[in-house]
């Protein structure tokens, strides 16, 4: 049984004083209302890290995540966060390959593929995004968009790697724009990525994987989302920004 995943992206939303109370609202109402075995992941800017660690503490079922990283272990990289600096701070995932940082920043699945194995050879955790574009999905082309980004930047991992490995899938979309995907759609695809798994590294493993559905997730949608066999959480953006909302698609779970 795959364990359910709720992750918060705030994005470059919120000071450090606005991020410091939202987070320390989720921490204390998961806290109080939620009795399922549910994993909750907080992504708050870099600026936040520290503060929101402080406040997650001992938590047993609520983890920190940094929306990105560098390939890079140090050096001249003016702007840039190495997987040690992150892990100094107490984070346990890194979001990798957003289609956000994909479209503004230019990322590859073959950068994305560096980035995976400097997070994984860091004792870090990674949600590898993939997911198409509205013209891509209207000419039908979608599931093979979504299987080349998957080859790109995971299929060079190992077993055990690739264990320790979430995907989250985004129709681009969906995102921010206020539509989702029906509930058949994401699961359609999330089914379409696990068979993919499967070819590569066995049916076994494939049912290891989370899968989580990312484009705009709120309370409203997410039970019917979460209900479908191979959607196995949710990459929330907009939602995660309230802790009301947040926790409700947490408990949709």
């Amino acid at each position: 049984m795959r364990t359910k995943l709720v992750a918060g992206n705030w994005k470059m939303n919120t000071t450090p004083e606005e991020g410091q109370k939202l987070a320390s609202e989720v921490v204390n109402m998961v806290k109080d209302e939620l009795n399922r075995n549910v994993q909750v992941v907080l992504a708050p800017p870099f600026t936040h890290l520290h503060q929101v660690a402080r406040l997650i503490g001992d938590a047993k079922n609520i983890s920190l995540a940094a929306q990105n990283v560098s390939e890079h272990e140090k050096g001249a990289y003016t702007g840039e966060i190495s997987v040690s600096m992150l892990k100094n701070l107490g984070v346990k995932w890194v979001i990798i390959g957003h289609s956000e940082r994909r479209e503004y920043f230019g990322e590859s699945g073959q950068q994305l593929a560096k980035k995976l194995d400097a997070v994984l050879a860091g004792g870090l955790q990674p949600i590898f995004c993939c997911g198409e574009p509205l013209e891509v999905r209207e000419s039908g082309q979608h599931e093979g968009y979504v299987q080349r980004q998957l080859e790109e930047s995971l299929f060079h991992l190992s077993d055990e790697q690739m264990r320790k490995v979430v995907i989250a899938y985004e129709p681009i979309w969906a995102i921010g724009t206020g539509k989702t995907a029906s509930d058949e759609q994401a699961q359609d695809m999330h089914a379409h990525i696990r068979k993919q798994l499967a070819g590569k590294w066995g049916e076994a493993l494939a049912q290891e994987i989370r899968i989580l559905y990312g484009g705009s997730v709120n309370p409203g949608n997410a039970r019917g989302l979460f209900a479908k066999p191979d959607v196995d959480g949710g990459l929330v953006g907009g939602a995660s920004l309230k802790s009301r909302d947040f926790t409700d698609v947490v408990k949709s779970c």
